[in-house]
């Protein structure tokens, strides 16, 4: 049996429809037609055609003399690089004891690291930070309110554009779940742990544009270089830090879901406090980029697909209703976008 390959990634993987025995160990190439669901293919192009569309933009910022989209678009991919490898490899790092075997990615079209790490993952970072920081960034929360209040509000634009793929993703097969994993996969809201719901979808984004906004700044140069590593490398800690209330119940799901869910209600709280109060006083708003005219709408359109083809099958109601009420503040806040910029110019 090989190290990458144990008797529970061997489950899940073989739940999935693969053997994790028979995989590359650098990068694997599958021809899209042969992947085990129609959806893979899809999901591929929107999210990878999405990270495209925002390094474009970022870049177009960048010489416009605002660095901070195209940090925060490098920044996500240096902390996807320190947060992957021991959530796919614990005992590569000695951390086997405390986190366990979570989770395996399907098959798709292009695949790294022993097929744990498909390319629309790494696209998936810098995807949903520089939406999330486009939206609020467009709305005039950071201008008006500053970094802080303005990466608040980016946590809970995460939240609600994250949990619609974060809720679909397993009953369409694009991942898997541990469900023999009781530290970190439980509690859980239908089939997604709560710990990621709150820590991934929310917290280390938030922070993680934090970072960016505060160390990038209008910085430009290759001073930048060393500010994105410390932003990507300083993510994480934030995570833990969050994670510590629901520590104290270790053991007791009841009690850490009940933490967990109390964490989450203050991002949505938060969150939609903000945006309330800036459409109270707009004042004068962002131009409208081309990136956050279209990319939100097209990313929820190909998720709502995802969703309405999932629907005879009968997903979890739980994740279901929750997946809803994401699309309604996913929608409320594009709504909220379009009034505030009903007279604002466009720009490219």
């Amino acid at each position: 049996m090989s190290a990458v390959c144990g008797p529970e990634a061997e489950a899940v993987a073989r739940g999935l429809g693969f053997d994790c025995h028979d995989v590359s160990p650098v990068v694997s190439v599958r021809f899209p037609w042969d992947l085990a669901h129609w959806t893979m293919p899809l999901l591929e192009l929107l999210i990878i055609g999405g990270a495209v569309f925002a390094l474009v933009h970022a870049l177009r910022r960048y010489r416009h003399g605002d660095p901070i989209n195209l940090a925060l678009w490098w920044t996500s991919l240096v902390y996807l690089a320190v947060i992957e490898p021991p959530l796919y490899f614990p005992e590569w790092f000695g951390l086997n004891e405390i986190y366990g075997f979570i989770f395996a990615h399907n098959q798709f079209t292009v695949q790294f690291m022993w097929d744990r790490l498909p390319l629309y993952i790494i696209a998936f970072y810098p995807v949903i930070s520089q939406l999330a920081y486009e939206l609020v960034r467009s709305l005039g929360i950071f201008r008006r309110r500053g970094a802080l209040v303005g990466s608040v509000a980016v946590a809970f634009a995460c939240q609600v554009f994250y949990e619609v793929f974060d809720h679909i993703g397993p009953h369409l097969k694009w991942w898997a779940w541990n469900p023999d994993n009781r530290i970190v996969n439980h509690p859980a809201l239908a089939a997604v742990p709560m710990t990621s719901m709150l820590l991934f979808a929310s917290v280390s984004l938030g922070a993680m544009t934090y970072l960016v906004v505060r160390l990038a700044g209008e910085r430009r140069g290759r001073s930048l270089v060393p500010r994105v590593l410390l932003a990507g490398v300083l993510t994480p800690p934030t995570m833990a830090i969050a994670g510590i209330p629901s520590s104290f119940f270790s053991g007791n799901a009841t009690a850490q879901a009940w933490v967990l869910g109390v964490e989450l209600a203050l991002v949505w709280l938060a969150g939609g406090w903000i945006v309330l109060s800036q459409l109270r006083s707009p004042g004068p708003g962002e131009p409208l980029s081309a990136f956050v005219r279209i990319y939100p709408v097209v990313y929820l359109g190909g998720m709502a697909v995802f969703w309405i083809s999932a629907l005879p099958d009968g997903p979890p109601i739980a994740g279901a209703l929750y997946a809803l009420t994401c699309f309604i503040g996913a929608g409320l806040l594009l709504a909220a976008l379009r009034r505030v910029h009903r007279k604002a110019p466009s720009t490219v």
